[in-house]
This record gives C-alpha cells, structure tokens and sequence, in this order.
C-alpha cells in the first residue's frame, strides 16, 4: 500500500534544528519547503491500488531522493548513505536527524513500480507543471532540437563471448535446454562463463572455435525449434539465433553446410553488441567518434535553458534517428514555433513537416559535396520539377525519371566543363531527394538571409549548455547506471526534472498565493 509522510514534524526534525543550513535557493532547500506540493501522494495513487499491507516508502520522499539522486549522478547505495548521513539530504525529505535511511532496493522497487506504470515519467511531468504554471515558457516560441550519446552500462562484447553468453542464457532461462546443452553442445564447458583456453594466436585454432560454437548455438535453436516457449524463454532463443546469424558467415570456400564459420568481415547493420543490454547499439556522433550506448534526444527552450522534453532510444535505426524523434517531440507543441536544430535535424522530409505544421526550421543545412574536388554542386543543376527535367551548367537538359535519377551520360564527352564536373567514365548523373525543392529553399535561405544565420548562432550556445549540463562535469553522466531503452529513459527523465528544478530556482521560483511564480 501507499505510505503517507507524517504531517508533524518530529522532535528530531532535521530542518526545524538544522534547516538554516541549507543553502537558500538550492534543490534541497525548494525541497524541504515544497516537496508534498510537487510530488503529491495522489500523483503516485495509481502505483499502489490495494489499501492493505506494508506501506511503502511515502512519494514525496522517494520522488525527491529520485531527483536528488540522479542530480549528483549516485548509485542506489551513494543514495541511501547521502540520507542517512548529509544533512541536506535529511532536510530535503523531511527526516529526523537519526533516521538511518532505507535499504538501497527501495529505489530499485520504486523505479520498476514507476518503469511498469502508464505515465513512467510522471516526476519530470510534475516539474514540467510547474514550469508551466510559472509562466516562464510564457511568450518562448523557440524550441531548440539536440541530442547526446550516452555510453552503455555494460561491456561490450566480441563475437565469441555473445555466443557463450547467449548459449549460457537458454540454459538458465529455458526448461530443459541445460540437458540438450550438455549432451550435444561441445564446443566449450558453458559452465565457464570465460573464454576458452585455445591459442589465440593461432588463425586455425580461432577459426574452428568460431565454427564449434555457431554450430552448437544452431543445434540448440534447432532442438527447440517445436517447443511453446513464452517469456524470458523465448526471448533467450531468439537472442541466441540473432547472435549466431549476426557476426558470422560461411568460411571461404563453404556453402554453410558444412558447419564451417567465420567471424563477418563486415558488420550487421544494427547489430547487438551485448547479450547482457541486447538493446545498446554502436553509435557514431561524429566520424572520429564511436560510442556504444544510446542516444538521448531532447528538446531545450533556448532563452532559459530548460528541458520541455526528451526521450532515450537506441543508437542506430531509421525509427531513432534525430529529425524523426524531434518531430515527435515536438508533437505537443500546439503555436507556430522557430525550431532550431543542427544539420541531423535538416532532412527534407522533417523540414517539409515542421512547415506543414505552422513552424519555421532554423537549422543548418549539411555541407553539399561534389565529385570533383572544389566542382559543381548539385545546386549548380537548375531544377524544373513542372517540367520534369533538369539542366546542367552547360546548358544541357535531361528528364527526370520515375526514381528521380537523371543521366546525363553522353552528353558529358566533350563538354569544356567536365573536369569541373564528374570524373567518372559515364558522366554526371544525379539522384533528387523526394523534397528536392525543400532543400534547395534552406540551403539558400541559410546562405541570404544573415538573420537566419545571426538567430542560430544567438540561441545555439545555451543549448549546448543545457547539453552540458545534462552530462554533468567532465561527462561523467554520460555513462548509463541502467540497462535497456525504458530504464534509460526514467533516468533521462528524471535527471532532466532535476536540472529544470536547478535552473528554475535560479530564474527566481517562488510560491505566491498557492501559486507558481518566477520573480
């Protein structure tokens, strides 16, 4: 059932003898004043239907260790010490000075509670009321579009430790498949969760172990190939043929009958990098930089620096990518906004639906390139979409076809500007994107109009700010503490709730008349 906070203070009441200690205007001081008015225990109703049994620990406390928590980035543990010990902490969640604190799984069971419901999120929709009823978005009619890599919580892992691993975990999670691993699967002792003794520098030694496990990983998903399997179950096989089948591939000279394998010398388009996370992704921000993890996409109101949404997705896949999950989060936007964003947010297709729902995209076009170094663009072309064709500098005129491709091929020999143009043997050819016009349009805009220009570089540093802070000093929240998408994104979530509290108070929230005010 759920617990309920005591209205009395106690003798010992950590902010009646200490209080004064507290910094004015911190997190923990908004706190300990306004907590029960934040997080309300009807807020938390739903989590805990019955009226009978042990109660929990009371919402207001435990939203408000969850958002301190993630604020200094803790672990559960760090947590529960910080309030049993720091008086600040004590003072925030309304405890008497020699309360002991609570078991660390308290807020492992909050967070599954919250993780399981409907509205996972609800304490940073509770900030995002507040910032609401303050009126500090009051009048902001810019949005601003980012996203960050957050690493993983888990080691990645190679080809050869996925299969021991996945094989390991049908036989835990799957009745029966212990016995059919043991009698048929020789490849390693799966009772050993390390690698097998072989010598690693030897090619052929490494070539027969890759074969030995995929062929035991397919012989344990052919055995249970016609058995019911629900559950953890079934998504242990599953993950077992995803691994099997993602990294590997006939060895040369095979037909992939033969039982021999060999580690892909190229990889599998979303490939899972972990069978502890199968949902983390490799992921590269930049081309210099590689992460494995996640992405946290966010949306920023630039003039305060305060969080109006966010999401965690995996790294990699068309569904995840940046203008497809920012205009998602823009969804609820309802006025005509000016959105903001960095060239990952200016396909045609987002920028075509940030026009059609009323909003201007100020968003860097990304850079164009030519076959030949220093040589004509593709807005060198003229493009005449009522008449279908396109023309090339020289003057030429070629139809677009039904793919949107144009051939210019013989046309090329001869022409006194090919060395500026293509330097294949078939000549210049284009492909046109579906909102080829669109594109066009924001490249020159950006390159006419200097306010364009002036408003993106006048909004984007305190957007990188917010980034920043999000991360935390040095990055060190850039490391997930949790594992899978969901986890993830109550962390997300609930950090962003944090900042926004931060940042508010240092905008001047107050409490006036039973309302929310920013002075």
């Amino acid at each position: 059932m759920q617990g309920a906070g005591g209205r009395d203070p106690d003798l010992m009441d950590a902010r009646a003898l200490v209080g004064h200690l507290v910094p004015a205007g911190s997190v923990f001081a908004f706190l300990a004043e306004h907590r029960r008015e934040v997080f309300g225990q009807e807020l938390f109703a739903d989590l805990f239907p019955s009226s009978t049994g042990r109660p929990s620990l009371p919402a207001e406390i435990a939203a408000s260790v969850l958002v301190l928590q993630t604020l200094h980035d803790l672990s559960d543990r760090d947590a529960m010490q910080a309030v049993r010990c720091d008086l600040r902490w004590k003072v925030a969640c309304g405890l008497p000075l020699d309360h002991e604190g609570f078991h660390p799984s308290t807020l492992t069971y909050w967070r599954r509670r919250l993780a399981a419901s409907k509205r996972p999120n609800r304490i940073f929709d509770a900030v995002r009321a507040v910032v609401t009823e303050s009126g500090v978005l009051k009048g902001k009619t810019r949005r601003a579009l980012d996203s960050v890599v957050l690493d993983d919580a888990v080691a990645t892992q190679d080809t050869i430790t996925q299969l021991i691993a996945a094989i390991r975990r049908v036989g835990r999670e799957v009745p029966g498949a212990a016995g059919i691993i043991t009698a048929r699967c020789r490849a390693h002792d799966y009772d050993d969760p390390g690698k097998p003794a072989i010598a690693w520098d030897d090619k052929a030694a490494r070539e027969a172990l890759v074969s030995a496990l995929v062929g035991d990983a397919l012989t344990l998903v052919e055995a249970l190939a016609d058995t019911e399997l629900e559950g953890k179950a079934a998504e242990a096989v599953a993950l077992l043929a995803l691994v099997a089948g993602q990294d590997v591939e006939p060895a040369e000279g095979s037909d992939g009958t033969d039982g021999r394998w060999r580690i892909a010398r190229k990889v599998a388009p979303d490939r899972v990098i972990s069978t502890v996370d199968p949902e983390a992704r490799h992921v590269h921000k930049t081309v210099h930089h590689k992460h494995d993890g996640f992405k946290g996409h966010v949306v920023v109101e630039p003039d305060t620096g305060l969080f109006t949404d966010g999401k965690l997705t995996q790294a990699s896949g068309p569904d995840n990518h940046e203008a497809v999950v920012g205009l998602d989060l823009l969804a609820g936007e309802d006025s005509p906004l000016q959105v903001l964003g960095d060239t990952a947010y200016g396909t045609g297709d987002a920028r075509a639906e940030l026009v059609g729902r009323g909003h201007t995209a100020i968003i860097k076009p990304g850079p164009l390139t030519s076959p030949v170094a220093g040589g004509f663009t593709i807005d060198d072309f003229v493009v005449d979409e009522d008449a279908g064709t396109v023309t090339c500098p020289n003057g030429v005129t070629r139809r677009i076809t039904a793919k949107r491709a144009v051939i210019f091929g013989v046309a090329c020999r001869g022409c006194p500007l090919r060395e500026r143009c293509s330097s294949g043997k078939s000549g210049r050819s284009l492909r046109l994107h579906p909102q080829d016009a669109v594109l066009r349009q924001a490249r020159r805009d950006w390159r006419d109009d200097e306010e364009l220009r002036l408003a993106y570089r006048r909004h984007r540093p305190m957007v990188e700010r917010s980034i920043a802070w999000l991360i935390g000093p040095k990055g060190r929240c850039r490391k997930l503490r949790y594992r899978g998408v969901d986890a993830g994104d109550l962390w997300l979530h609930t950090r962003m709730a944090g900042l926004n509290l931060r940042r508010l108070l240092t905008l001047g929230l107050a409490r006036h008349g039973g309302a929310w005010v920013v002075a």
